[in-house]
């Protein structure tokens, strides 16, 4: 299960919208990932690419959002901040910065 893999002494890097809040809501460290909307669009939209898939940029972008609305919206384990996480907002970010302000945000708090 992810709370027996969480519990590993060597320490474990989980990710999903509600390992911080309900999984694993005494993790050392919690991080919340995020990104502007158009910027998570415009991601996605790369990765669909990839695989030759096409949508509309505006279509893609409104169903990220009403995925966003009903995850924060729905009674069991709503997606949201936990209130001792650090934000990390990727917008400006490469995949290599994000890593990188990751990295530093946990070794910070595990010093």
């Amino acid at each position: 299960t992810e709370r027996a893999f969480a519990a590993d002494p060597a320490g474990a890097v989980l990710d999903g919208r509600d390992i911080a809040t309900v999984i694993c809501p005494d993790a050392d460290v919690k991080l919340y990932i995020t990104a502007a909307l158009p910027v998570r669009t415009q991601r996605r939209l790369n990765e669909l690419s990839v695989r030759g898939e096409q949508i509309a940029f505006d279509e893609l972008q409104a169903q990220i959002a009403e995925r966003d609305r009903r995850d924060m919206e729905r009674a069991d384990s709503p997606l949201r901040q936990a209130p001792d996480a650090q934000m990390l907002d990727t917008s400006e970010l490469s995949i290599a910065q994000a890593v990188a302000a990751a990295v530093g945000m946990v070794e910070a708090v595990r010093r």
